[in-house]
């Protein structure tokens, strides 16, 4: 007979990865019925920070919008030095923990976890967790299951990030060679994704932001100005002014990158993946402004998506601050001062309040992404 109930069946299919977490979720529960709580955290090498990054845990959300410096967690830093999965079956070993991870946890009511580091191509990437409100849950049976459940985990989350990640990588490749270096720094990208980044999290609350939204905001960031393949070396790099028609031309490049992206999407089967219209909203919108003076198009205001507002003011930020062949890098005080004076007219307010009220984040990535003599 047919099995018509596939419980996985949301991982044969196109469904958000959300969706394919709950799906596992599911699976699981139905034979260890004191699973609550199946979450993943990702780690930025760069910056050295875990990120918490999708859950399945019902209503309860004692980890979201969090992150820390992976240096900072010894606990964790254990898991990562055997490689192997940890098994806690009584979490108030973890008591007198001082880690703002371990007071969540525990504050939650969690009382026990299983954790599993997540490698791709031998390179540590992040964690999946198990968690249950009751102690002593994982005898031999369960985690048999728990180290098979883990790796699909693991495997589902990778596969997805990795194809977007060989999407970005792609894009990267075809700007270096069309000799964009010149305009756009390595240092520039790693600096504005992440300032975009502070700027969704900040907001989040506000605006009912989750930890993916937030995540593809700064994945998808650095391909903002991707359009600018598009254009002549001729307008693209000339050093004075340009003139009117230059400039007609300069500004259909938010145009150009959509088109970009759309077919690159198309050609790596890409098209239909969520969260996507935030890259095809960063590309083609990163230029309006809300008094509908911007570009290509002239939106107002809520016309504009909020990840293209948000990457506006972080890109705005970014290129006040460095130096350039015009100009000398200005002080974080004055380039505060500029943005809100843009603020409500040109760039969105709350998204300029957001990235102002977190100074000691900005200029800790500031001086870690410095420019080189090679940019």
């Amino acid at each position: 007979m047919p099995n018509d109930h596939d419980t996985l069946d949301a991982l044969n299919r196109y469904a958000p990865l959300s969706e394919k977490l709950k799906s596992l979720h599911d699976a699981l529960s139905r034979r260890f019925d004191f699973i609550d709580r199946v979450s993943v955290a990702i780690y930025d090498p760069k910056t050295d920070e875990l990120k918490t990054f999708i859950h399945s845990s019902g209503g309860d959300h004692p980890l979201v919008q969090y992150q820390a410096k992976l240096s900072e967690a010894g606990s964790l830093q254990e898991i990562l030095k055997s490689g192997k999965p940890r098994i806690v079956n009584d979490l108030a070993i973890f008591a007198e923990g001082l880690h703002e991870h371990t007071r969540r946890i525990a504050e939650q009511g969690y009382g026990a976890s299983y954790t599993m580091p997540m490698y791709l191509n031998g390179e540590f990437f992040g964690f999946v967790f198990f968690n249950s409100y009751r102690k002593n849950v994982f005898d031999e049976e369960a985690l048999h299951f728990l180290d098979v459940f883990a790796h699909l985990v693991s495997l589902v989350v990778i596969g997805e990030f990795t194809s977007i990640r060989t999407l970005i990588s792609t894009v990267h490749t075809a700007r270096d060679f069309a000799n964009l270096r010149d305009t756009e720094t390595g240092a520039h990208l790693d600096r504005m994704s992440r300032y975009a980044r502070i700027v969704a999290k900040e907001l989040a609350p506000k605006y009912g932001f989750d930890d993916e939204y937030v995540e593809h905001v700064f994945l998808f960031s650095p391909l903002h100005d991707i359009g600018k393949i598009g254009i002549p070396d001729s307008v693209l790099l000339k050093t004075g002014l340009l003139d009117t028609s230059e400039r007609e031309i300069m500004r259909t490049h938010p145009q150009k990158g959509r088109q970009i992206i759309d077919t690159m999407l198309l050609d790596f089967g890409l098209e239909s993946f969520e969260y996507l219209n935030i890259l095809r909203n960063i590309a083609e919108y990163h230029h309006e402004t809300l008094d509908g003076s911007g570009y290509p198009y002239g939106l107002r205001g809520d016309e504009i998506p909020m990840e293209s507002r948000i990457v506006a003011v972080a890109d705005v930020f970014d290129a006040l601050t460095s130096h350039r062949p015009y100009k000398e890098a200005w002080s974080i005080d004055d380039a505060f001062q500029e943005l809100r004076k843009l603020a409500g007219s040109k760039l969105d307010a709350d998204c300029v309040e957001a990235l102002i009220k977190n100074r000691a984040q900005l200029e800790e990535i500031r001086d870690r992404f410095q420019e080189d003599s090679y940019g």
